[in-house]
């Protein structure tokens, strides 16, 4: 049975769990916007307001694989346009404001790949964003110190160091193309 506002998420989202589904991803988003309303006093949160980790892990699935990060970011802090390989992320402001973009691969008539800007979300406290598998996105802190939730389906540093699925983009000429040149 959960004690506070972390452990009820976790015991709601192993037992939502399942392959890639809208449901799953409903339930899941659901669970963080109830973790966004957890009272400043739990330990963990109040823990995370004192510390402002630049990247914490609140919670690890052993058996499902998920796992739930909590960054603190400063204002300007971007994070240029990436995807996440196969995986899925749903990101959920607890504090600050981040504007997220979103992008679409396309390729010049010679082949090369570019991204072109979608649109760009104004995420505030209490919201979350998902982003699925092959979304390209980036992010910018616009006001600071935020505090974001970051839930992916698996782990993304092994997907990112060890499998080489996740993809980043770099400005080139003033247009986005994929980081190897």
């Amino acid at each position: 049975m959960a004690h506070n506002s972390l452990e009820a998420f976790v015991d709601g989202v192993q037992a939502a769990w399942g392959p890639l589904s809208t449901e799953v991803v409903a339930d899941c988003r659901r669970l963080l916007e109830e973790l966004l309303r957890a009272p400043a006093s739990e330990a963990w949160l109040a823990s995370l307001h004192e510390d402002a980790p630049a990247s914490r892990e609140l919670y690890r699935d052993r058996e499902h694989g998920f796992v739930l990060l909590a960054h603190a970011e400063q204002a300007g802090l971007y994070r240029p346009p990436h995807d996440h390989g196969r995986g899925w992320v749903i990101y959920a402001i607890q504090r600050g404001e981040v504007e997220m973009g979103t992008y679409a691969r396309v390729e010049d008539p010679d082949g090369r790949p570019r991204l072109v800007k979608r649109d760009a979300t104004l995420v505030r406290p209490g919201e979350v964003k998902v982003y699925l598998p092959g979304d390209i996105h980036d992010t910018l802190c616009v006001t600071g110190p935020a505090l974001v939730y970051r839930f992916t389906e698996r782990d993304l540093r092994k997907e990112d160091r060890e499998e080489g699925r996740v993809t980043r983009y770099v400005e080139r000429d003033g247009v986005w193309t994929v980081g190897a040149a």
